[in-house]
């Protein structure tokens, strides 16, 4: 628990994929004591690539997982599935992303009347969706790359996804603030094609289609709304430049040495580009007047210069150089550690980017094998005895590490 803020808080989760999984992970960050369920040598997700090349562990199942504890259950079996809600009654709070009815809230409201479960699904009718899919419905492929209709360009980040999960957690620890005060349970449900379409209308992006009849043009690497480009430096390096505010822009121009320059531009023109929407509305033109500047100038040379002037920048730059090179990454930053994970090693982790200057971090832990904490979760919040358990494990109902494929 690298923040020990919802230390009294257990939760079950039982998941796949990406939105429950980091709901689940933030919850953990947070200090609550988050139980994953998984079957018996794991899941749909469990092997998703990137796989370490020695044994095929998956680095995105263990850095979705880090910090939880992992109980092994036949959920095909009857005796399994009792398992699995009897953690959950008992607990009072579950995360999950399966639309299975004997896992629902109707079912276990009926056993414990304050439980709170957070469903999250693709659409908010219970049919299928994910990322991409919902993605290719909220415009932004169409606004990505420069082909606009005739070729949508897909991002890679999944924002979705991402936003998804936050969304749960903060809904989850609301839903028990509200408990601790009436005593009531609640029944969340959260669509991901929910939260990223509501997203959009956030933006203001269905108010200008709805008001203004218009669509957001391609643009290519330009910024939407105000100035914002990449350039190439003299030695091939590119940044990315953003003047949003008007001090941004002040500086950038300052710094480029532009100044008479965009003088005669807005009044061969007869804008003023003191207002980012005017900026915008020229981009190609402000564009050129400043790629000679960095197209005459190493990175080296201008690194100095924008960091002396204040301009808001940035270096393009791989996962790879990120991780070596970028100073916001590593051990100058106390939000990363090293974790050792089973069947990973050693490895640069990330622990939760909220920071509370008067509460001191805890480390954090790798993923663990799939059940390394059977036996220990079904004592303990279960109260089965020892001989109980041994059975279970006889009978192939629940596991412990050594079925884990990758022990």
């Amino acid at each position: 628990m690298p923040y020990p803020l919802l230390s009294n808080t257990t939760i079950i989760e039982s998941s796949a994929f990406v939105p429950a999984p980091l709901a689940g992970l933030a919850l953990a960050q947070f200090g609550a004591d988050v139980i994953r369920v998984d079957m018996i040598e794991g899941g749909i997700d469990y092997k998703r690539a990137p796989r370490m090349p020695s044994n095929g562990r998956s680095l995105y199942w263990t850095s979705l997982n880090a910090g939880k504890r992992s109980v092994a259950i036949d959920l095909r079996h009857p005796e399994g599935r009792e398992l699995l809600q009897n953690l959950v009654i008992t607990s009072g709070n579950l995360l999950t992303n399966r639309a299975t009815p004997w896992l629902s809230h109707s079912i276990l409201s009926q056993r414990r009347s304050d439980l709170i479960s957070c469903l999250i699904e693709g659409n908010a009718d219970g049919s299928s969706a994910m990322d991409c899919t919902v993605n290719c419905a909220t415009g932004f492929p169409f606004i990505t790359g420069l082909a606009g209709r005739q070729s949508p360009v897909n991002h890679q980040l999944p924002a979705w996804d991402i936003g998804c999960a936050y969304q749960a957690a903060f809904a989850l620890v609301v839903a028990i603030n509200r408990r601790l005060v009436t005593g009531e349970g609640a029944a969340i449900r959260l669509a991901l094609s929910d939260v990223a379409l509501t997203t959009v209308a956030h933006l203001g992006m269905f108010a200008e289609a709805e008001l203004l009849e218009q669509e957001r043009p391609a643009t290519g690497n330009h910024l939407t709304g105000a100035f914002g480009h990449d350039f190439v430096t003299a030695d091939g390096e590119r940044v990315m430049i953003a003047a949003i505010s008007l001090g941004q822009w002040k500086a950038l121009v300052n710094c480029c040495g532009l100044g008479q320059a965009i003088t005669h531009t807005q009044a061969r023109l007869g804008l003023n580009f003191d207002d980012e929407v005017q900026r915008f509305e020229v981009r190609e033109q402000i564009k050129s007047l400043f790629q000679h500047w960095f197209a005459t100038r190493t990175y080296a040379e201008a690194e100095a210069s924008l960091n002396d002037a204040g301009v808001a920048w940035a270096r393009y730059s791989s996962v790879r150089e990120t991780l070596t090179h970028d100073r916001r990454v590593g051990a100058a930053n106390p939000i990363y550690e090293r974790l050792h994970t089973p069947g990973v090693g050693e490895h640069l982790s990330a622990q939760l980017a909220a920071r509370f200057e008067s509460i001191q971090r805890q480390p954090g832990k790798g993923a663990p094998l799939l059940g390394t904490d059977t036996d220990e979760v079904l004592e303990t919040i279960l109260g089965l005895p020892s001989h109980t358990i041994a059975r279970l494990h006889d009978r192939g109902i629940v596991a412990g590490p050594d079925a884990d494929p990758h022990a």
